[in-house]
């Protein structure tokens, strides 16, 4: 009787990011705007300025699904704001 042939295992990838990188998340910037009230959220329009406590230069948290993963900086760069890490959590 011959032996019953055993399926050889998958060799892991070289990189084992490979397999998680097309999955989604949500990436989000925090700045807290304490005292915001929703008659303020009904009055938003195209234009208007939400005065936060947080200071210009300060580090603003970043976060993916919630978990917090650095610290980052806004930035204008051409016509865009972008966020630039300062220090990963």
């Amino acid at each position: 009787m011959a032996a019953a042939t055993q399926p050889k295992p998958e060799a892991p990838p070289a990189d084992p990011w490979v397999r998680v990188e097309p999955l989604p998340c949500l990436l989000t910037v925090e700045i807290p705007v304490p005292g915001f009230i929703v008659s303020d959220l009904v009055h938003l329009e195209n234009g208007r300025i939400i005065a936060t406590r947080w200071t210009v230069g300060q580090d603003v948290p970043l976060r993916v699904n919630g978990a917090l993963i650095a610290w980052s900086e806004f930035e204008v760069v051409q016509d865009r704001l972008a966020v630039r890490l300062t220090e990963l959590a």
